[in-house]
This record gives structure tokens, sequence and C-alpha cells, in this order.
């Protein structure tokens, strides 16, 4: 297997596309050449699959093509795995699209219905070659979406829905081995590819730890990839340790700003950095979506190709959850905490009187350019119900378009990145159409529009330590102190005004800050109390919800990673785990976090979004 990134085959790609007597199976993020479809991974763990999405800002976006071969020639009903993604807010169906074999539309148009991931009788269609080139043809640009198409000549048989059958019933019809293959022999497994993973990866790997990076997006950044397009926040290379934050200099992009052109985030240079390293193999493209632990330690975790269903088992005696939702904790039984604490629990002046599920939202960023002649965009009958009061009259929508605080980030998370598209190709459509101000936006164009939403908060597992708010406030420092954080506790709340314009479906929120003193994050927030070989790093870390205001920021939870990375290293040269570098190491951590791992010599390129301090 190659060192540097692990490239899949194209004979294992042609299996997604398999046959058996009498039915074809085609998974829709096998298609060969995807065309101007989307590939979305994000909510794969709760209906099973990725899927295509038909991401277009308004207009259609060109075709998604593969080439299938049915078993024999003659008539076949059509099954299509879809939803109508709007209909949970109103009665339209924006995103539609029509499935074309040999360039000819089957005849039924999908996408109008149901409101849920659900198969779709398709019609019949006659197949008069056994060789078929099979399309996906927007008709919208309004994010039409399908999982899989199913041909078969059983009149009377029905795909599967729930996601348990159907994930049987997805890797029979796929051929995908029932034991996941080897990916290879590592001391360090981490899973997330975003600042605080990265930092993780390339900090162990510098230290002699030979690291497995899984990333389930083909682009390494998490929201601060040109994909979300969020800027790094806090400060780097403060007291005690002031050589933490190099390595997150060393990698991060040098211009600031949300919602700003890709190349403001530097993708290339985040990969060029992990490949540089000789101890890292790279797994773009992978979910971990299984656990296996043993006797409270995790064994191996199983991730899932994206595009091909392959599956490959990682083993190694250390792991770290950098995926922000806690998703290895979670799924090795580690305790967590999700939504806000109550005031009486731990003490905290900001906490609410009684505990609840609210969390910080998650932003559906997007911005608008200029160009030299009116350009046009559709009348959506769709949408919010928008007028000059409630109308944004603005031409980009930074972090405070935030949704879904009142929801479950996890489990209802389609729905709140839905609700963000919907609202800002509505809001758009009113401006450029009816608003009394759309001379001003006559010449403006959505320019991007971000599907893969930036989350703030949802799980945090448990550590033997829980940083709480008066260990901030009142700068109650432990010997275990590591990773200085010094973003303001930044914490979000519906916009009031925006709750009394559109009640209990709010996209905008509000900020309060608490400042703070630079504060060191004690290593016992950074692994977890129960699963004994597993560390975290990023906002999943063990903190209260007051307390997650500050920490979250990214050259932060970069740092998080860079200290892991650190400890990582001492588990593997004194066979211990993270609780035994806490008790028994913990000067080698010191004398590592003293030095840092990353280049010390280069210009001190994170100035910007600093946020304040005391």
């Amino acid at each position: 297997m190659d060192k540097k990134r692990f490239c899949f085959s194209i004979a294992f790609l042609v299996l997604t596309v398999f046959s058996q007597a009498q039915s074809l199976f085609v998974e829709t993020e096998s298609f060969l050449n995807k065309g101007g479809w989307s590939l979305d991974q994000q909510f794969m763990d709760l209906m099973g699959s990725p899927y295509l999405l038909a991401h277009g800002l308004g207009i259609p976006v060109e075709d998604a093509t593969t080439t299938v071969n049915f078993p024999k020639k003659g008539k076949y009903y059509i099954w299509v795995k879809t939803r109508n993604w709007a209909s949970l807010w109103i009665n339209k169906a924006p995103g539609q699209f029509q499935v074309l074999i040999d360039d000819k539309p089957i005849g039924e148009t999908f996408g109008l219905y149901p409101s849920e991931w659900s198969w779709v009788d398709g019609g019949i269609v006659e197949i008069s070659s056994k060789k078929c080139k099979l399309s996906l043809h927007d008709l919208t640009g309004f994010d039409g979406r399908c999982d899989a198409i199913y041909f078969t000549q059983d009149v009377n048989f029905i795909p599967p829905s729930g996601k348990t059958e159907m994930t049987v019933w997805r890797k029979r019809m796929l051929g995908i081995p029932a034991q996941a293959e080897n990916a290879g022999n590592f001391d360090f497994v981490v899973v997330g590819g975003g600042m605080a993973g990265i930092c993780a990866a390339i900090s162990a790997a510098r230290l002699g730890v030979k690291v497995a990076l899984i990333q389930d997006r083909p682009v390494l950044g998490g929201n601060n990839s040109s994909e979300v397009r969020v800027h790094l926040g806090g400060r780097i290379k403060l007291e005690p340790y002031p050589n933490l934050g190099n390595l997150v200099n060393e990698i991060g992009p040098r211009q600031g700003g949300n919602a700003q052109p890709y190349e403001y985030y530097e993708d290339d240079k985040k990969l060029f950095y992990v490949q540089a390293e000789e101890n890292i193999t790279l797994f773009l493209n992978f979910r971990v979506n299984k656990v296996v632990t043993e006797k409270g330690n995790i064994k191996e975790v199983i991730a899932v190709n994206t595009e091909t269903g392959q599956e490959l088992s990682f083993a190694a005696p250390l792991f770290a959850d950098c995926t922000g939702d806690g998703t290895i904790g979670y799924l090795a039984d580690a305790e967590f905490m999700m939504g806000r604490e109550s005031r009486g629990l731990y003490k905290e002046e900001t906490a609410p009187e009684e505990a609840d599920k609210m969390t910080m939202g998650a932003s559906v960023q997007w911005f608008a350019e200029e160009k030299d002649a009116p350009m046009l965009f559709p009348d959506i009958d769709w949408g919010l119900p928008w007028d000059e009061e409630r109308a944004e009259a603005i031409k980009r929508g930074d972090w405070n378009w935030e949704t879904g605080m009142n929801l479950n980030q996890i489990n209802d998370f389609e729905r709140v990145r839905d609700y963000g598209l919907l609202v800002v190709f509505s809001n758009w459509s009113y401006l450029k159409n009816h608003s009394t101000q759309k001379d001003e936006f006559s010449k403006s164009q959505m320019k991007w529009v971000a599907y893969v939403a930036g989350k703030r908060e949802s799980r945090r597992l448990v550590g033997d330590y829980i940083l709480k708010e008066q260990d901030l406030t009142e700068h109650i420092v432990y010997p275990d102190g590591t990773v200085p954080t010094s973003w303001t506790i930044d914490l979000h709340y519906p916009d009031p005004k925006n709750s009394e314009l559109f009640p209990n479906k709010e996209f905008k929120s509000i900020a309060k800050h608490i400042a703070i003193y630079p504060y060191p994050i004690p290593f016992r927030c950074l692994y977890s109390k129960n699963v004994g070989n597993l560390m975290m790093a990023g906002r999943n870390i063990s903190v209260t919800h007051v307390a997650l205001g500050t920490v979250r920021v990214m050259r932060t939870t970069g740092m998080m990673g860079e200290v892991i990375g650190m400890a990582a290293s001492i588990c593997k040269d004194e066979k211990t785990n993270p609780r035994g570098v806490y008790q028994n190491h913990f000067d080698k951590l010191i004398e590592l976090m003293k030095k840092g791992t990353g280049n010390p010599d280069l210009e001190n390129i994170q100035k910007y979004n600093e946020g304040n301090t005391k």
C-alpha cells in the first residue's frame, strides 16, 4: 500500500455497480463521471449511504453519468431512492431531476416526494441493449438528491428502506466482503481531518509514530476548508508553552475571513504538509461507521469508502477522535454530554437554570460577486414569507447565519443544513426579483453557498476532568495544563429580532462574550474517562457547554491536536495509555510542549481573528 495516500482501485469501483439475475443495483456515489453533482456524505450514518446532490445555486448542473451492464435485455421496473428535501416546510419541490437511459428520460420526474428518504416507483423501462449509459439529469439547480437506483424484473419486489435492512441488502448487492480489508499497521489512528486531526497526525508522525489519518471528505481542513470556509480563530505562541502553535502557523492559511473565495483556505497547503510526512498514511473519502472494543479499549475501527463502499479495518494501540461529533467515542460507548447543563450541576453562572437540549447551531455561509451586466436568479415560489421587513438585504452570509439550535445537531442535521439552504436561496430570490432595492442587486450573482454546513457543537466526550466556566473566569490553573485557550467564552443564541420575525424558524444568531485570560486546558480533558486508549481534540473534548464557548476555535483545536500527537509518542515509547501519560509521564509531555513540533523559525502569519482577552 502507498505510504502517502491510499488509492482505491478502479476494479473495486466497478464492483459498486453489481448485477445479479434479473436485477441491477447502482449507487449514485459510484458514478464514474459525477458531472456537476456533488458527493454528500454528511448524513450517511443516519440514512445509510452517501448520495449525489445537484448543488447548482439555481442553475441546473451537468449530468452525472456512468455505464451499466444489465444481466439481460427486457422489461425492468425502476426504483429510485430520493426525497423532497423542502417538504418539511413547504408544499413545493425545488430539487427535481430525471433518470436517463442512453440520454432518454425514463418518464418520471423525481424529487417531488417523499419528505423522508425512501424508494420511489420510477415505472417501467424496456432495455434493448445490455450495456447502457445511465445519467442523473438535474432540472432546477436547487439541491435535488439521489442515493441509488434499482432495476428489477420482479414485479413484486420493493427494495428495503429501513437503515438496518438496507445496509445488509446493500452490502449483498454490491458484493462487499463480510470481513473488512486490513488497512495496514499503525501506532496511532486519527479520525477526522480538520485542523485538530491534521495537527495530531503531523505532530505524532514527527515524533516517530506511524499514523493513519482518516477523513470523510476529499479535502482536508474541516471547517477551515474551502468546503465550509470558516477562518481560524484564537491565539498561538502563548505561555506557558509558547512553541505550541508553531504547527498551526506552519499549515494554516495566511488570509482570514469567513465565506471568502476558495483560495483563502489553502486546502493544498494542508494536504502538502500531511503528505510530506513519511509516517502518515492518508485515507481521504473514508468514513468510520463502526468501532470494535475489547475490555474497555478500542480494538479497531471500520471505515467505508464514500464512493465505492469498500470497507477497511484499522487496528492500533491508540486512537484519536477529531471528528467534532465525538463519533468514535460514541460508537465505542464513551461517556458523553450534549446540550446545556443546568446551573446547579457545575455551579456555572452562565448556564441555564434547567438543563436542556439546546446547542450552538450550524452555519450555511454564502456570498455573491459583482458582474458587469445584470444577472438573473429564478423567481422561486418556495421558501420563507419574505417582505421588506423580513428580507436580509446583504451580499454575504457570515457566521451569524446559523440554524438548528433547538434541533439535534446529529440526528436532525440534514434538516438543519437544508433549512439553511432554503433560507439562503429564497431570500436571494426575493432580493433579486421583488425587493424595493432590487436595482442594487441587479448585477450581483450568487457565487458560492456551502452545502457542507459548519457545525459548532454536538457531543462532548467526558474525560478525567470536565472544564467548566469558573475554571476559566477565576483562572484556576491545574498542574496538567496544556493548550492555551484564548478566545472569549463565546456562546451563540437565536437572534431575538429574527425569532420575532420567524417564530421557531430562526436562521440568525447573536453571540455573547465573556472575556478570559489565556487559560491552559488540562490534559485530562483530552482523553476519554472510560475508553482507555482514546484521546480527543477539537470541539468534542471534555468541557461543559459554557466552557466550549472558548475552546472551540480552530487555532486552539489545532494546538490540542499537536499535544495529543505528542502524547501518542509517549504512549508508544512508554507502552502506556493517555491516563498513564498524565499519571506517570507528564514530565515528558511538558518537555515536548516546550519544544513544540512545528517550525519555530517561520514568520507568524496567524495574526488575524485572534479575539480579545483580558
